[in-house]
């Protein structure tokens, strides 16, 4: 059974910064893309970076380019999302997928697994 879980949200003043995980397990990613996406209350899934697990490519939002880092361990198969000078509108609930198309990376519907989201909250 394949699992993502996510870790490292929490709460965070503006200008600060916060390294979210995604572990995952359950079998072999090595061909998979894993993506990072958040989620307001009352709002979408919004694609925020991806990764290749193979070659290294990633591939960011404009909201979070030039202030976010995503990287993988292999070794340790996880994913980490590093987020800089945070505001209060990326407050969201963060979610980490794992999906076979990087072409479409940025669309939620490419992802065939999700993890359970972690809380990301900044205050002014």
């Amino acid at each position: 059974q394949v699992q993502l879980v996510e870790s490292g949200g929490g709460l965070v003043q503006a200008k600060g910064s916060l390294r979210l995980s995604c572990a995952a397990s359950g079998r072999n990613f090595s061909n998979y893309a894993f993506g990072w996406f958040r989620q307001a209350p009352g709002k979408e899934r919004d694609f925020v970076a991806a990764i290749r697990w193979g070659p290294t490519s990633s591939f960011y939002a404009d909201s979070v380019k030039g202030r976010s880092a995503i990287s993988r361990d292999n070794a340790e198969d996880t994913v980490y999302l590093q987020l800089n000078n945070l505001e209060p509108e990326d407050t969201a609930v963060y979610y980490c997928g794992a999906a076979l198309y990087w072409r479409t990376v940025f669309q939620t519907s490419s992802y065939e697994y999700w993890g359970q989201g972690t809380q990301v909250t900044v205050s002014s």
